[in-house]
């Protein structure tokens, strides 16, 4: 996924938007992916055993952002509920029990979270951006977004819907996480990280540019 050029955000193709306060989840998801992910990393070095099943969402190399920037700049533009993190990352949950033999790993993390979100978004959000625009600010082309969101779709049988007492279960989970964590380290780290701006983009197969985005109901 990468001989056919690389999709750059670049800032003036870019809504402006206030500044918004990262909500308190996002810094506990990105911390406990964060985990996750290096974990992972470790396990599957030297080895080419990833999985099948999410091999959709690989890329050929590990995008530059961060997981902390690249969940405050979906956050940051496309203005979907902080809720949409947290079912994001029970889709992402029930794929790791679903497929165990496929990682979450750092090829795969960033795709898998802005297409997760962005079917978060459909489900919770009153008023959503469309796939051309989260597209745009994901890093990826529409036509590559488009095929994750039907991949992603078909992995989790179409069990899109989370009840709330499995919502709240999860909350509950990622607040255990963080009180497990040193939270005033995890927040500083992310202070002095890269601006959610500096890079923005993810090595993408085919490069295609977007008419301007519109609102969706």
């Amino acid at each position: 996924m990468s001989s056919g050029g690389d999709n750059h955000l670049h800032n003036g193709d870019e809504p402006k938007r206030d500044e918004p306060t990262t909500p308190r989840v996002l810094t506990i998801l990105s911390c406990v992916l964060e985990k996750l992910v290096a974990r992972n990393d470790q396990l599957v070095l030297g080895s080419a055993q990833l999985g099948k099943s999410l091999s959709a969402f690989h890329g050929v190399r590990a995008p530059s952002i961060t997981i902390p920037n690249y969940m405050e700049r979906i956050y940051k533009y496309t203005n979907c509920s902080p809720s949409c993190f947290v079912v994001g990352y029970v889709y992402i949950d029930r794929l790791v029990h679903k497929y165990p033999d496929s990682l979450v790993v750092s090829l795969n993390v960033h795709r898998l979270l802005v297409t997760s979100v962005m079917v978060a978004s459909k489900i919770l959000d009153d008023v959503h951006y469309n796939n051309a625009f989260y597209a745009r600010v994901g890093g990826v082309s529409n036509t590559e977004l488009n095929k994750l969101e039907i991949e992603l779709l078909f992995l989790l049988d179409f069990g899109v819907t989370v009840s709330s007492r499995v919502f709240e279960s999860y909350c509950q989970h990622l607040e255990k996480e963080m009180l497990c964590n040193d939270a005033t380290r995890v927040i500083e780290r992310l202070a002095i990280s890269n601006s959610v701006d500096d890079v923005t983009e993810i090595s993408v197969e085919h490069t295609q540019t977007s008419s301007p985005p519109q609102i969706v109901d």
